[in-house]
C-alpha cells in the first residue's frame, strides 16, 4: 500500500504530456499553454484618457486662480473608437473626452466632468491642475514583446481576455485527453430504469462526465460493463485503443468479482501502484502503457468522487503538461474535533465556514462512509486528515481542496 503523498507524486513521475496543437483563441479555455506566450502590441495600445471628462495642456491652467481665472473653450470632442488622424490640440483649449479615447497629442492631463465649471463650451479654471491626471499611457500595462502568459499555465477566462487584448489569434495549447469512462456492477442499472430487488441506479457514471465536463471536457464515452472476466477484457482492450486516460468505476478491489486491476495489467498496463493509505478509495488502481493511462477506482459514489477530486485532477494535469498539478490545496481550522485513522489519511468532506474574524473554519458534516453522497448538497471541500491514533482537535490546522462544483 502506497502513502497518499506518494501516489499523487507518482503521477508526474509517470506521465508526460501529450503532443500541442493549434487552435483558436476563442477555443482554448481550460487548455493548457505549450509554449509561453508575449504580447503582440503595446498595452494600452494609445495614450488614452481614464474616465469622462476634459483633456487639456496643464501648462495653460497654471496661473489660475479665484482672482484671474483662466477659460478654455473645447476645441474637439472625442469618443472611444476610430481616430486615424487625430490632430494635436491646440493651445489654450481644451478637449471633450470620453473614458477609452485617444489622448491628442500635446493635451497631457485630463479633468473628470464632474470636477469642472463650464460656461457653455468654455472651462473655466479657478486654480492649476496637475500634468498626468487620469491618463492610461501606451505600454504602461505591458510593453510589445512582454511575457502575457507562461507555458504550462492552464487558460482562465481572464487570461483568455488578457491573450486577446495582447493581440493573440491562435495558440499552442497541449491536446486534451481523449477519456473513456467505464461503469461496473451487475447490480447497476440506468437512470429511468425501473429497479428490482438489489438494484441501484448507475449515479458513477453521470457524475464521472459531469465532474469532466465541469473541468472543461467534452462529455466522455460512458459504457456499463458487467462483471463478468472475459467482458471486462474486451472493454478494456477496446477503452485502451481509443483513449489516453480509461477512468473505471467499480471492481478494482479484491472480491470475486473485481475484475479491473488483472485485466488492466493482462493487456499490457504496467502498475504503478494499487491500494493507496487513504480512507475512502483505498483500493485505486493506476497504471501506465506506452502513456496511455487507466485509473481504476472503487465503485462506493463517495471514492469515485474523492478520487476524481485528488487522483484524476492530477493526472490530467500531468497528461496536459500543467506547470503546477492539481489539485490546490489551502488551509484552514477544524471547527471541531475529527478522529483520526492510525493507518490511512482520512478524506472527509467539509463545509468552508467563516469566524467574526474572518477566520477560515472547516466543518464536518455527516454521513461521510463511501457509498453516501447525501452531504455533497452541503459540502464545498474536501478535508486532509493526517494518519494518527488519536483526534484532530478544534483549532488544528488542515489543508484542504476544493470539491468539484
Amino acid at each position: 500500500m502506497i502513502s497518499l503523498e506518494d501516489a499523487l507524486a507518482a503521477f508526474a513521475k509517470n506521465l508526460r504530456a501529450l503532443p500541442a496543437e493549434t487552435v483558436p483563441v476563442t477555443q482554448a479555455l481550460n487548455r493548457v499553454l505549450a509554449q509561453a506566450q508575449t504580447s503582440n502590441a503595446d498595452l494600452p495600445r494609445f495614450d488614452q484618457s481614464a474616465m469622462d471628462g476634459y483633456a487639456f495642456r496643464a501648462a495653460d491652467v497654471a496661473a489660475a486662480s479665484g482672482a484671474a481665472p483662466v477659460r478654455l473653450p473645447v476645441a474637439v470632442h472625442l469618443a472611444a473608437g476610430t481616430h486615424e488622424h487625430l490632430a494635436a490640440l491646440p493651445p489654450q483649449t481644451a478637449a471633450r473626452i470620453l473614458t477609452g479615447a485617444p489622448l491628442p497629442a500635446a493635451a497631457d492631463t485630463v479633468i473628470p466632468q464632474e470636477r469642472v465649471t463650464l460656461e457653455g463650451d468654455t472651462l473655466v479654471f479657478t486654480g492649476p491642475y496637475a500634468a498626468g491626471k487620469n491618463i492610461r499611457y501606451r505600454g504602461e500595462e505591458l510593453r510589445h514583446g512582454s511575457t502575457v502568459a507562461a507555458v504550462g499555465q492552464r487558460i482562465t477566462p481572464g487570461l483568455l481576455a488578457s491573450l486577446i487584448n495582447a493581440g493573440l489569434h491562435h495558440l499552442p495549447v497541449i491536446r486534451q485527453p481523449r477519456i473513456h469512462v467505464l461503469t461496473t456492477g451487475d447490480e447497476l442499472r440506468p437512470i429511468g430504469t425501473a429497479l428490482k430487488s438489489g438494484e441501484i441506479h448507475d449515479s458513477n457514471g453521470p457524475m464521472i462526465s459531469a465532474v469532466l465536463q465541469r473541468w472543461g471536457y467534452p462529455a466522455p464515452m460512458v459504457e456499463h460493463v458487467r462483471d463478468d472476466a472475459g467482458v471486462v477484457k474486451s472493454a478494456l482492450e477496446r477503452a485502451y485503443a481509443e483513449a489516453d486516460l480509461v477512468l473505471s468505476a467499480g471492481g478494482a478491489s479484491v472480491g470475486d468479482h473485481d475484475f479491473l486491476p488483472a485485466a488492466a495489467e493482462a493487456l499490457g498496463m504496467r502498475r504503478v501502484f494499487w491500494k493507496v493509505a487513504q480512507k475512502p478509495a483505498k483500493p485505486l488502481f493506476f497504471g501506465v502503457h506506452d502513456n496511455r493511462v487507466h485509473l481504476a477506482m472503487p465503485g462506493n459514489p463517495g471514492a469515485v468522487l474523492i478520487s476524481l477530486a485528488l487522483h484524476v485532477r492530477r493526472a490530467l494535469d500531468c497528461l496536459e503538461g500543467a506547470a503546477e498539478p492539481g489539485p490546490a490545496w489551502n488551509h484552514a481550522r477544524l471547527a471541531q474535533p475529527v478522529e483520526r485513522d492510525p493507518q490511512r489519511v482520512r478524506l472527509l468532506r467539509m463545509r468552508l465556514d467563516y469566524a467574526e474574524d474572518g477566520t477560515a473554519l472547516l466543518q464536518p458534516l455527516p454521513k461521510q462512509d463511501s457509498h453516501m453522497l447525501s452531504n455533497l448538497a452541503s459540502a464545498q471541500v474536501l478535508a486532509w486528515v493526517p494518519v494518527g491514533d488519536d483526534s484532530c482537535e478544534t483549532g488544528s490546522v488542515l489543508r484542504w481542496t476544493a470539491l468539484p462544483d
